[in-house]
């Protein structure tokens, strides 16, 4: 049987209604030096948003008299769009990186682990320790436990890293992991 990927659908925007779009008979007006006029009957609140060649736009439609201000659409939802993509660039994207080791690893092996986990902490990244025990590993848990230990307490021994235990060290059947990050 084929199986059919599909997108996940965007969540859509916030859409505001302006002019004639508006269906509340009376409304709360903000003009467009910011007083606040109060309830207002539609038809007065367009006249004045006509003469004053702006449009009149509802910014929060859950009050009990849906609020309106009368300002210049294009303008309003050019600025929300470009206060929206400032906050997807503002926030902070962390990965999770793994590093897998094993029972019977190499000093070496252990040194290059160590040095690829700090460069990742150092980079803001958290780090998923991680051991596979296979075959006859698995009757030896315990020595899982000490690698990853040992690995961790290599990590504290570094000045620049301020290490924290996220999750602590957990088995999985024959699976071992610890995440931890690099707290600034």
């Amino acid at each position: 049987m084929r199986r059919i990927y599909r997108r996940a659908k965007p969540t859509p925007e916030k859409a505001f209604r302006a002019n004639h779009q508006i269906t509340a008979p009376v409304i709360f007006l903000i003009d467009e030096s910011g007083n606040m006029t109060g309830a207002t009957p539609i038809d007065e609140a367009l006249r004045m948003a006509e003469e004053a060649e702006l449009d009149l736009v509802e910014v929060n439609p859950t009050a009990e008299l849906p609020i309106c201000k009368i300002i210049d659409y294009g303008q309003f939802k050019y600025e929300r769009d470009k206060k929206s993509q400032k906050q997807k660039v503002k926030a902070k994207k962390t990965d999770t990186k793994c590093v897998r080791l094993s029972v019977r690893i190499g000093e070496h092996d252990f040194n290059v682990r160590l040095n690829q986990a700090k460069g990742f902490l150092i980079k803001g990244d958290k780090v998923k320790i991680e051991i596979r025990l296979r075959g006859r590993e698995r009757q030896h848990p315990e020595l899982a436990a000490k690698v990853i230990n040992n690995f961790y307490n290599q990590l504290k021994n570094f000045e620049e890293l301020n290490i924290l235990i996220e999750e602590n060290l957990t088995n999985q059947g024959a699976s071992f992991n610890m995440l931890v990050a690099n707290k600034k």
